[in-house]
């Protein structure tokens, strides 16, 4: 009788234990369940975060751009056309003088006529920086190629390039965007690297436009650059972000800049 009671309790012993162990491997894994998804969610929050503070560095950096486009446009307004205007009014005013000579009235009439032709190149070159009209009516290759023909007529960097037709399968904003950036590197060449020569590229290939994009110039420290208002570089990797395109910069000092862009079109 002793000896079944004593077998009794070894397995009420035996049962309590395996139910202790049951409890604390579930207490255990219960806990690692919520540790790993609480460093889940912890993680998810601060990627969420990066994208945030990444997309308001993009506005921030996008407002600035467009606040120093309009300073641009309108300085550009102010010292090619307001000016000359004014001139043209001034003159206008001295051709209502009573006493005026048919000589000076000759004169005054020629200088006007000037001053309205400057004028009107003036507002022809302003409206095709802000909207090239070769890109509406012929595509991005044909206002890359017009772009490339005007930097190589200063005869002091020679363009070479290599741009596919089938290039033009992007079209309207994404074109634009495109033709910004490329616009921008070599505004970044003439103005800062002293470069020699610019190689440009662009095909289409797997449902992506490829741009390459490199000059000889003196080049500069990759991180030094991007934090610098000058280069632009920021401004050209927003417009990437917007294309969803991935961009990468390659420079060293003395050893030019690289840049190559990929801009899927589905």
């Amino acid at each position: 009788m002793q000896e079944s009671l004593l077998q009794q309790d070894q397995i009420i012993t035996i049962i309590l234990i395996a139910i202790i162990l049951l409890m604390l491997m579930s207490t255990a894994i219960i806990a690692f369940f919520y540790l790993s998804r609480k460093k889940i969610i912890k993680t998810e929050l601060e990627k969420a975060r990066l994208r945030i503070d990444h997309q308001q560095e993009m506005l921030r950096t996008t407002l600035v751009t467009q606040e120093e486009e309009r300073k641009r446009i309108a300085q550009d307004l102010h010292d090619a056309i307001s000016s000359k205007l004014n001139i043209v009014s001034l003159n206008a005013n001295f051709l209502t003088e009573p006493q005026i000579s048919v000589q000076e009235a000759n004169s005054l009439g020629e200088s006007i006529v000037n001053v309205t032709q400057t004028v009107l190149e003036n507002s022809r070159r302003i409206a095709h920086d802000l909207l090239p009209p070769s890109l509406e009516k012929f595509g991005l290759v044909a206002a890359i190629e017009e772009l490339c023909d005007q930097v190589q007529e200063s005869k002091v960097i020679q363009v070479k390039t290599d741009l596919e037709e089938t290039a033009n399968v992007l079209r309207d904003a994404a074109a634009l965007h495109v033709f910004r950036i490329v616009q921008e590197l070599f505004n970044n060449t003439i103005k800062y690297a002293k470069a020699k020569t610019i190689v440009l590229t662009m095909k289409f290939i797997e449902n992506a436009v490829h741009l390459h994009y490199q000059d000889d110039g003196k080049g500069f420290v990759l991180a030094e650059g991007k934090l610098a208002k000058g280069l632009g570089l920021s401004g050209i990797e927003n417009r990437a972000a917007i294309l969803n395109a991935t961009v990468t910069f390659e420079s060293k000092p003395n050893e030019g800049m690289t840049l190559r862009l990929k801009v899927p079109t589905n």
